[in-house]
């Protein structure tokens, strides 16, 4: 998906000599506060379908933004200013045309941090958030269980050390929520664990 879209905003070209001119920090009245109106935030990426499909930084969507590639859909607080021109800060931009993803691509790969994101960043044992967090296999591997999606949970050190190598029942020990293959928004969450306001409506929809 993010090859697609990084595709989509470099083929052929490098950044128009006005966006070049955008310094790292452009808000007029100072700088805002969390980097907000910088040109190195992120951007949630839709596709012509209105489809979430990438996060890219805010120069990437800038430069999609000025060759006429994607439309802003939602802005930032603050703008970017160069001397020939001001851009309002992307806060969500959508693709002119249609960029094709396979529909299951976010199943494929299997990564601690998109375990961590499928299960809200806790530990599906004991509820703990965030902290020192691992990944478990349900059913050991050394006791046939599988290393797919429908195995493998997020769980704090001090579970997976009680846990070890027992099976659920052993150790009176089950997942909260069964585990299962994630949204197709998943990579989304993995880019942006803490998911901006503005994004909030696009997510909900796909």
């Amino acid at each position: 998906m993010a090859q697609a879209v990084s595709t989509a905003a470099e083929a052929g070209d490098s950044d128009p000599a006005h966006l070049r001119a955008l310094p790292p920090y452009a808000p007029r009245g100072g700088a805002p506060p969390g980097g907000r109106g910088t040109t190195s935030g992120r951007v949630l990426v839709l596709n012509a379908s209105y489809e979430p499909i990438n996060v890219c930084t805010v120069r990437r969507a800038a430069v999609l933004v000025l060759k006429d590639r994607a439309e802003i859909l939602e802005r930032g607080e603050w703008a970017l200013h160069a001397e020939t021109m001001t851009l309002p800060r992307p806060a969500v931009i959508r693709l002119k045309a249609y960029v094709r993803v396979p529909r299951d691509a976010h199943r494929r790969k299997i990564t601690r941090r998109a375990v961590f994101a499928r299960d809200a960043w806790k530990c599906q044992y004991c509820g703990h958030e965030r902290g020192n967090l691992t990944v478990d296999h349900v059913i050991p591997r050394s006791k046939g269980g599988g290393s797919g999606w429908d195995n493998i949970v997020t769980c704090c050190a001090p579970c997976n050390r009680r846990k070890g190598d027992r099976l659920p029942r052993q150790a009176n020990m089950v997942p909260r929520r069964p585990p299962s293959a994630p949204s197709s928004t998943i990579f989304i969450h993995v880019a942006a664990p803490v998911i901006p306001q503005a994004w909030e409506p696009y997510l909900a929809a796909a």
